[in-house]
């Protein structure tokens, strides 16, 4: 009722009623009539909102038996302005776009920006790289998302955004065009906003594939999550954001010239599922398993790399410290004193043009050190805990990091209690997850990272083959958690193992290379995208035949 409605009415009420009494009782009657009023008005919306919970939470139940993700939901019909902010964190989605200049160099520095602007970035999706649309003349695009946590209150967050992008460089130009950065607000806690300067959820979102893409990877396959339930029904679809994605193509667009995942790694963008990458192994070390001592002297291992990259490895991976079971732990110094001079070497020889570097450590100034020299990758065996500061350190340098299970540390990683599973593939999948968490809250976002299970660290050799066999079923309990982790690299490094040499009865190392070949092979077959091995060739050579077999059976 309009207040002047209100006035008139009571002005007929007050002719009628003269005495005291009457007068008194008007009053009160309007003023629960007002009370009335408010209270519908604010608890019609929480109403809708709580009915709906109980129907999208028995739609989400019955939607685990689906086979592609699928959680039905029921939308919400209420709009909601300018809510959040105050005390209250609201969990956020922001999406993130350029094909402008560095790309790589504008989202880190965005993601810097964002982070000192109150928002509290705690995932994030993978990184694609995307063909314009609605302008087709122009640059790729780099496109990805971040979720969070922010006090800000809507417009005050996309006023924080809108002084980043001009921060960064962004004019006004033709709507769609290039530009060096683009920052979106996709989600922001369970509100519909739409006011002039605001839509959430972003309007589009149901027709752009590199806007539905990273928003997947930042949900997880498992629908207990409150917030993901609620985030569900804002798609105002049965299905949720995963219908939305699967309708434009779901997995099956990625890998086109539409939208590839890609690792920036060096100077260059990799997509890994074109082909399996080679990672050739190079110890500098006297008491390294299988070669310790053979390339310690700067020649010799110079001439190891030279062979590596002929037999056709994209990766040498140096290793300057031995993580064989009950190895001597050396400083950082001592490790360094091995390293430095042999990288050093590396980088002059004209072999290495085209070819990617990566540093077998767990020490942040050992790191450091080696990505000044020229390194790309940080291969970390212990994940962060050996040494935490490696995390922060990696995220600082902006380069790809390898995060391996493992329990323990090399001289405690085979003891009784680390041995223990109850499910190997379950169990490394929670792990490394954890791992990543750690990572990606030190500020190494999700798309610089690559998993590795672990092959011989803190598992026996039934657990080695379980783990190499079940590859698929470690990406599908990550993908519970986060869709993103689970399709990130996989690492796999099986090469002249133990566990090999105990099922060949090969005692020597050396001749497990063929015992490797078959690791290898079925490990690509379930899913890894790089295979670290001693003998490149071979490496090679399974790589090849696995990757033709996978695009005939494709």
């Amino acid at each position: 009722m309009h207040e002047g409605s209100c006035i008139h009415r009571r002005l007929q009420l007050g002719s009628q009623f003269s005495s005291p009494i009457c007068s008194t009782m008007l009053h009160a009657k309007e003023a629960i009539r007002k009370m009335y009023s408010v209270a519908k008005n604010y608890c019609g919306g929480l109403a809708a909102s709580l009915s709906a919970a109980p129907d999208l939470g028995r739609s989400l139940k019955s939607s685990r038996k689906a086979s592609r993700h699928v959680v039905p939901c029921k939308t919400r019909s209420f709009t909601q302005c300018s809510l959040g902010g105050g005390s209250a964190d609201q969990e956020i989605v922001i999406a993130l776009g350029s094909n402008v200049g560095d790309r790589i160099s504008t989202f880190d520095r965005a993601l810097r920006m964002m982070k000192n602007s109150g928002i509290n970035i705690t995932r994030h999706a993978c990184l694609y790289e995307t063909a314009p649309a609605y302008v087709t003349d122009q640059p790729r695009f780099l496109n990805s998302a971040v979720r969070g946590t922010t006090k800000l209150e809507p417009h005050e967050l996309l006023n924080r955004l809108k002084e980043i992008e001009k921060d960064i460089g962004r004019t006004d130009g033709i709507r769609y065009g290039p530009r060096p950065i683009d920052l979106d607000i996709l989600l922001y806690g369970n509100s519909q906003i739409s006011t002039e300067n605001l839509i959430v959820p972003h309007e589009r979102i149901h027709e752009r594939p590199f806007v539905l893409a990273p928003l997947v990877d930042l949900l997880g396959s498992s629908t207990d999550g409150a917030v993901e339930k609620s985030w569900h029904s804002l798609a105002k679809c049965t299905g949720g954001f995963f219908e939305l994605w699967n309708k434009l193509g779901g997995e099956s667009i990625i890998g086109t010239e539409g939208i590839k995942r890609v690792l920036p790694v060096g100077n260059r963008l990799l997509d890994w599922s074109e082909r399996t990458l080679v990672m050739g192994v190079l110890n500098l070390t006297p008491d390294s398993f299988s070669d310790g001592g053979k390339f310690q002297e700067v020649e010799a291992a110079i001439s190891q790399a030279k062979l590596l990259i002929s037999e056709g490895a994209d990766i040498i991976d140096i290793g300057a410290q031995s993580t064989r079971p009950f190895a001597r732990r050396l400083s950082v110094e001592e490790e360094l004193e091995r390293l430095v001079p042999v990288l050093d070497a590396i980088m002059e020889i004209s072999e290495m043009e085209g070819k990617l570097l990566s540093v077998d450590t767990f020490y942040a100034e050992v790191a450091t050190e080696a990505v000044k020299r020229g390194v790309h990758i940080v291969n970390d065996v212990s994940s962060g805990q050996i040494d935490p500061r490696i995390l922060e350190v990696v995220a600082e340098l902006g380069v790809p990091y390898v995060t391996m299970h493992m329990r323990g540390n090399p001289s405690t990683m085979q003891s009784e209690h680390n041995l223990l599973y109850d499910d190997v593939c379950n169990e490394v999948a929670s792990e490394l997850y954890t791992r990543v968490r750690e990572a990606e809250l030190s500020g190494i976002p999700l798309w610089r990272i690559v998993l590795d299970p672990g092959i011989g660290f803190s598992k026996k050799s039934k657990h080695n083959l379980e783990v190499i066999m079940g590859l698929e079923s470690i990406r599908t309990e990550m993908g519970k958690m986060s869709l993103g982790a689970s399709r990130v690299p996989i690492l796999l490094g099986p090469s002249r193992k133990r566990f090999l040499g105990e099922i060949c009865n090969r005692a020597d190392p050396v001749e497990r290379d063929v015992a490797t070949v078959a690791a290898a092979t079925v490990g690509i077959l379930n899913g890894a995208n790089i295979v670290r091995v001693h003998n490149v060739g071979y490496g090679v050579d399974a790589a090849k035949v696995c990757d033709a077999l996978s695009k005939g059976r494709g």
